[in-house]
């Protein structure tokens, strides 16, 4: 796999400090039932870098002691992770909004079918991956029966209330099957919903477009096919300043599967560092300010092309 960093650190990017922190986004390991081309952890089933319970309890430590009011899970598939349920369950009670970040099939693993019924009554907001409201398209991004395994999963997260009872949110996220940037969120979103619901009755709450981050699996391919500097040109010629305030990384910061801390999940998987690139332990929390300038790099113009991106959709 081509490393991508050297190219992305030639590239210069507007200075962006963060403001208040309101979130964590914990990445519970790189274990995945599934291995997508676009992901920018890398991970698969091979994958054995998992979260402890020893990193997972001072990440709790320090939810408590900074009044963090936002978790966002991610992985791989967090749900693979030992101590995921423990986790929700003891955020909830420190009064966390929990968002868990899902690809759908996992919850079909032997053992996940009780997880459901565990979301509804931690009112777990669900953030799943569904490319494409076609079976075709989902299916060759993401492996064979995907989609009809996809399907299976957002109709029991309908039976038990999700898309239409307040609280229990559930938000579909799109990305672009190659170099492209993604297409108007609006749009898409009730083509999404049209299709979904009048094909196979699913309703959901909304959609979230996320432009592919030019690293990882990603970014090394687009170097094997020569598509790589097109691609950065296409992401610079298209940087929007009035997205710069609605960034991710000025609110939260990113936690990997060693507690070590980042200004967000690619800087993470970059090797990135919080604070001039300095690697810190959630441990050693009171000892970062999180005032400072957030590290940057090319990569950065992924969040701020066009509508801009973010885990949570466009920006505008």
């Amino acid at each position: 796999m081509h490393d991508v960093y050297p190219l992305l650190k030639k590239t210069k990017f507007p200075d962006i400090f963060r403001g208040q922190l309101k979130s964590f986004q914990i990445n519970l390991g790189y274990k995945c039932n599934q291995a997508c081309l676009h992901c920018h952890v890398n991970a698969g089933p091979k994958r054995k870098e998992m979260m402890s319970l020893e990193i997972i309890d001072q990440i709790l430590y320090a939810v408590n002691k900074f009044n963090i009011k936002n978790i966002d899970l991610t992985g791989g598939a967090p749900e693979l992770n030992e101590n995921f349920e423990y986790l929700i369950t003891e955020a909830r009670i420190l009064g966390c909004h929990v968002i868990n970040r899902c690809n759908l099939t996992v919850l079909l693993e032997p053992g996940k079918d009780h997880l459901f019924d565990f979301f509804k009554s931690n009112k777990v907001e669900i953030i799943a991956s569904l490319p494409c409201y076609e079976k075709t398209n989902v299916d060759a991004q993401r492996g064979e029966n995907v989609f009809i395994k996809s399907i299976e999963v957002l109709r029991r997260f309908n039976q038990i209330g999700y898309g239409s009872t307040k609280g229990l949110m559930i938000n579909l996220v799109y990305n672009p099957q190659g170099p492209v940037l993604p297409p108007n969120q609006l749009d898409l979103e009730k083509q999404y919903k049209k299709s979904l619901k009048e094909k196979y009755n699913i309703v959901f709450n909304n959609l979230y477009l996320i432009t592919n981050m030019p690293i990882s699996r990603f970014g090394s391919t687009l170097i094997s096919r020569k598509e790589f500097n097109p691609y950065m040109k296409l992401l610079k010629d298209s940087f929007n300043n009035q997205t710069l305030n609605h960034l991710m990384c000025k609110s939260m910061i990113s936690i990997d599967y060693q507690g070590y801390m980042y200004d967000c999940d690619f800087n993470q998987m970059l090797g990135i560092a919080l604070n001039n690139n300095i690697k810190k332990h959630i441990s050693g929390l009171s000892d970062v300010s999180f005032s400072n300038k957030i590290n940057t790099a090319g990569h950065c113009y992924g969040c701020t092309a066009g509508s801009g991106s973010s885990c949570g959709g466009t920006l505008l």
